[in-house]
C-alpha cells in the first residue's frame, strides 16, 4: 500500500477516534469517575502496556540526554497538561464547544514548526489551514445553538489542552526520525504519568468500579485502548512522514465526527449546509498535505 495513503489512513483513524471520544467520554465523566480519575486510569494502563511492548518487541534504548530532555517535555505537554485540561475541561463544557475549541491546535503547529523545526510556512498550506478552520467553525456553531452553553473554564481549559498538543506534535517529530513509534511512546507516557498520578490517584481510589454496568466498562476500555494507545500510537507513527502541519489539520476532522456520532444517535440534523461545511475541512486537508511540485529541469 502507498505510504502516503498509510498515512492518512492513520490519521483519519486517529481523527474518528477522538471525534468519538467526546460524547463517550462525558457519559463516563462525573457520575462514574471524575476527570483526574479517568486520566490516571488511562494513562496509567497506557504506560504499563507500552512499557511492556518495548521491552518486548524493541528493547530500544535512548542514551542522549538531549532526546531524554526532549522525551521530558513531550510528556509533560503531551500527556499531562494535555490529558489534565483536556478531560477537566470536557467535564465542565459540551462535547461540541470542546470540538470547537480543539481547532487552535493546527495554528500553534503551525506556528511552533516554524520556531522549533526552522519550517516555512506555504502560503497554500495556510490557506488550506484557514480553509479547513472556517469550516470547522460553521459547521459547529450551526450545531451550537442547539446545544448547552458551554462552561468559560472548561472552554479555557479544552484551549490549553489544544495548545499542548499542538506543541507536542511539533516536539515529538525528531524524535520519530531516530527512535521506533514504541519506543518513544512508552518513555513518553512513562514520564507523563509521573506528572499524572498525583493529581488523579485519589480519585481513582474513591471510585466505585462495583457500581459500573457494562456499557460503563466498555467506554472506559474505548478510552484507555482506542484514544489513548492507538491514537497515540498512529499519531507518532505517522508524525514519521507527515509534517506536524499535516497532522494537526486533521484535528479539524474531529467536529465532522462528533456531529456524524450525534446524528447517529439522533441528536442531531445532517443538513446540505452541513455538508458543505465538510467538504471545506476536507478541502483544507488537502492543501496542506499537497505535495511540492518538481522542480523543473534546466
Amino acid at each position: 500500500m502507498n505510504k502516503q495513503v498509510q498515512v492518512h489512513g492513520a490519521l483519519f483513524t486517529v481523527a474518528l477516534l477522538y471525534g468519538a471520544n467526546y460524547s463517550i467520554a462525558k457519559e463516563i465523566m462525573p457520575d462514574y469517575v471524575l476527570p483526574f480519575g479517568l486520566i490516571t486510569i488511562r494513562v496509567v494502563s497506557a504506560t504499563l502496556v507500552f512499557g511492556l511492548l518495548s521491552l518486548l518487541l524493541t528493547k530500544e534504548k535512548v542514551t542522549s540526554r538531549k532526546d531524554w530532555g526532549r522525551i521530558a517535555l513531550c510528556g509533560l505537554f503531551g500527556i499531562t497538561i494535555n490529558q489534565l485540561s483536556f478531560f477537566s475541561g470536557l467535564n465542565l463544557t459540551s462535547p461540541i464547544n470542546a470540538s470547537l475549541v480543539q481547532t487552535i491546535s493546527p495554528v500553534v503547529v503551525l506556528v511552533m514548526s516554524s520556531f522549533l523545526l526552522k519550517e516555512r510556512i506555504k502560503v497554500y498550506r495556510m490557506v488550506g489551514i484557514l480553509l479547513a478552520g472556517l469550516g470547522a467553525m460553521l459547521l459547529i456553531s450551526g450545531s451550537a445553538n442547539n446545544s448547552v452553553e458551554g462552561h468559560m473554564l472548561g472552554d479555557l481549559l479544552v484551549l490549553l489542552n489544544a495548545a499542548s498538543f499542538g506543541v507536542f506534535l511539533v516536539l515529538v517529530k525528531p524524535l520519530m526520525q531516530r527512535y521506533n513509534a514504541i519506543t518513544v511512546m512508552s518513555r513518553v507516557f512513562l514520564v507523563g504519568c509521573l506528572g499524572v498520578v498525583p493529581f488523579g490517584w485519589g480519585q481513582v481510589a474513591a471510585t466505585d468500579f462495583a457500581s459500573f454496568p457494562l456499557s460503563i466498562w466498555a467506554a472506559i476500555a474505548f478510552v484507555v485502548i482506542g484514544v489513548t494507545m492507538l491514537a497515540y500510537l498512529l499519531n507518532v507513527w505517522a508524525m514519521k512522514y507527515a509534517s506536524p502541519a499535516l497532522v494537526g489539520v486533521y484535528i479539524y476532522l474531529q467536529p465532522v465526527f462528533a456531529i456524524l456520532i450525534a446524528v447517529s444517535l439522533g441528536k442531531d440534523t445532517f443538513t446540505w449546509q452541513k455538508a458543505l461545511f465538510a467538504a471545506m475541512i476536507f478541502g483544507g486537508v488537502y492543501l496542506v498535505s499537497k505535495p511540492k511540485k518538481p522542480a523543473l529541469p534546466a
